[in-house]
């Protein structure tokens, strides 16, 4: 099969073309398996942290990819829930152990054994993959390959995000950041709190126009005085200036979900101005997000064809993969 993979940490803005096409053997399912012919990979920036080392992959080489979405072609001879032909995705979450207290309470997302897809094991950025199938989701026929791979990932985790904030219908919540997360949040939010007015910040004025034309009540820059103060805020930057300046805006009790697998290093240049009566007191929240887990996926995916959501996408080649990681890189795209 052909396969894009990475074979040595590198800076995209220095080696532009970080992905070699290769044609390697296709994988074999193990007996609990399927074997999956991919169609469409999505392509996220938690990509560019593996290539460039902030989230190094376990091995090299290793073949990059967890938005994957493909057709089943081939199962190992325990699969019993899966069919040939079956359209499934592939989501960040791997794998974890199954027995850990975390993994038998529903939050398999922070198994110490959490594997992920295209990071420590093969992903899809190649022509098959393989995975356990009680780790790879049927896709709603209402989606194409291509829109519903960004839901597995950017939907997935998005909807993780808003269940984290405890937001109620009604309440204000602001969007820190707006790109592939954050513009299917806007869309969960709508559907799923009617009454709730969403707030949007953004760099870019293209970014906050495009949060008004998905429904954004407002939208503004980072540091741009808010109308009242928000319930909840889930930020979605690698940086850390917006969680300063969304701290401010919570209201008391207000809960910051951040939605991000790292953030960048502190410039020596910048200083956090974190003061505590001003940005943490009356009882304000700061909480991650660590990864998903297959209930996330499931329930996204679930939703996503009621409203529906029909993530905005751009196609490139297989071959092409370069190409769209430094326009990512860029953000051209």
């Amino acid at each position: 099969m052909k396969a894009m993979i990475l074979k040595s940490i590198t800076d995209i803005e220095l080696n532009s073309e970080p992905l070699v096409m290769v044609n390697m053997p296709e994988p074999v399912p193990e007996d609990h398996e399927v074997l999956i012919k991919v169609f469409a990979c999505g392509v996220c920036h938690t990509e560019l942290d593996e290539i460039e080392g902030r989230t190094p992959p376990s091995e090299l080489p290793i073949i990059l990819g967890h938005q994957v979405v493909g057709r089943v072609v081939g199962t190992g001879k325990n699969v019993t829930k899966l069919k040939t032909g079956e359209k499934v995705g592939v989501a960040w979450i791997f794998s974890s152990c199954g027995k850990c207290d975390y993994c038998l309470t529903g939050y398999e997302n922070l198994c110490s054994e959490f594997k992920a897809t295209g990071r420590d094991v093969h992903g899809g950025y190649a022509e098959y993959m393989t995975v356990a199938e009680t780790y790879a989701y049927p896709i709603p026929q209402l989606f194409t390959d291509s829109q519903a791979a960004p839901l597995l990932c950017a939907g997935a985790v998005g909807y993780r995000s808003v269940m984290l904030t405890n937001l109620k219908d009604g309440q204000n919540i602001g969007l820190t950041g707006f790109g592939a997360s954050a513009h299917i949040v806007l869309q969960i939010v709508k559907y799923s709190y009617p009454n709730t007015k969403t707030f949007v910040f953004a760099r870019s004025e293209n970014e906050r126009a495009f949060a008004r034309e998905l429904g954004a009540f407002w939208t503004g820059d980072t540091t741009d005085p808010v109308p009242g103060h928000l319930d909840c805020i889930i930020d979605t930057t690698p940086v850390w200036k917006p969680v300063i300046e969304g701290l401010r805006n919570l209201k008391p009790g207000g809960r910051l979900v951040i939605n991000a697998i790292r953030k960048e290093e502190i410039d020596k240049d910048y200083v956090i101005n974190l003061d505590y009566s001003e940005h943490l007191w009356m009882e304000k929240e700061i909480k991650s997000v660590a990864n998903v887990t297959r209930n996330d996926v499931r329930e996204f995916l679930n939703i996503a064809a009621k409203i529906p959501i029909i993530p905005e996408i751009q196609e490139y080649k297989l071959e092409e993969a370069n190409i769209a990681l430094t326009e990512l890189k860029k953000r051209k795209i």
